[in-house]
């Protein structure tokens, strides 16, 4: 593994772990590469390339922020996917699994490769003639105050029903915790090959989640009367006041390769998350759920004593 590129976060600062990664690379002689928008916000050893060759010219990739820019470095590869390694700068975190401080251990078992893969999955999507992929999801959005999104639906060629809803959300099992959960979709095992379609807010059509097989192939077509359309690739606009059109989607195994230490506790930091986000209370109010212990831990401590006179 001679080779690690990195992908960063559009807006935060990552100054601070990209200088970890830039000494240990230095350490164990090996190159870093990024794209080169990117060259201004990291030090001079690390190698600028043009941005269709991180993926390529990289052994392994490393994601420098959330979930969204995880979802960005499993695209990039989607040609050649490469092991991606996540480090946490975002908010949740679902798919990330390494704190800034884990990171020279972290870098120690990936080049060692004391690590496990965790395969996942992605959603091929032909829109109206133009290839993209979300490894979350892809939904039809309506825009606000221009009426529903009105689609049909058809499953390997045949008429299924249609939508008549705010959205509607295809969505991977890694995605069910995304968009569709948030529409009211059910929760999906990683573990699990399926797709998921869920309308949000539906007023007429199909109102309840869908679950297919990976092997069915699923067609959305926009009808006459629905209000323009905006369509979203794992939550980043791909399309915008579609009037008209088609979206046709399959199932691709093993699209996306994700680095895991400890899977074990991933997984429990990961059920922690999703119970912390049912709970309807603010950072400040669920701070108090704490016990005392722990609440005092988390304060500022105040400044030492003067020394007592001699």
């Amino acid at each position: 593994m001679s080779g690690l590129g990195l992908v960063l976060h559009p807006t935060r600062d990552v100054t601070e772990v990209v200088g970890i990664i830039e000494r240990w690379a230095t350490r164990h002689h090996k190159t870093l590469m990024v794209r080169e928008e990117d060259q201004h916000r990291v030090p001079s050893g690390v190698e600028p390339v043009p941005a269709g060759e991180v993926a390529t010219r990289a052994d392994a990739l490393i994601s420098i922020g959330g979930d969204g820019t995880m979802l960005g470095a499993l695209r990039s590869a989607i040609g050649d996917p490469k092991p991606v390694l996540g480090v946490h700068l975002g908010r949740l975190g679902f798919l990330v699994e390494v704190e800034p401080p884990e990171l020279p251990e972290a870098l120690s078992r990936l080049l060692s490769k004391d690590f496990t893969i965790e395969s996942h999955a992605c959603l091929a999507c032909d829109v109206c003639g133009d290839d993209v992929v979300a490894f979350n999801d892809i939904a039809l959005v309506r825009q606000p105050g221009a009426g529903f999104v009105s689609v049909t639906l058809a499953i390997d060629g045949q008429q299924y029903g249609y939508y008549r809803s705010d959205a509607v959300v295809v969505s991977t099992p890694i995605g069910s915790t995304a968009y569709s959960y948030a529409a009211g979709g059910p929760l999906i095992s990683p573990a699990a090959d399926s797709v998921v379609i869920t309308p949000a807010a539906p007023m007429a059509g199909i109102s309840r989640a869908v679950v297919l097989s990976p092997d069915e192939k699923i067609r959305l077509e926009l009808q006459p009367n629905s209000s323009p359309v905006v369509v979203e690739m794992d939550g980043l606009v791909f399309r915008d006041a579609a009037t008209e059109g088609t979206v046709d989607i399959s199932y691709r195994r093993d699209a996306g390769l994700v680095v895991r230490f400890d899977p074990l506790r991933y997984q429990e930091r990961n059920q922690l998350k999703m119970t912390l986000l049912d709970l309807p209370f603010l950072p400040e109010q669920l701070r108090e759920l704490l016990p005392e212990e722990l609440r005092r831990r988390g304060q500022q401590l105040p400044p030492p004593a003067d020394p007592p006179p001699c």
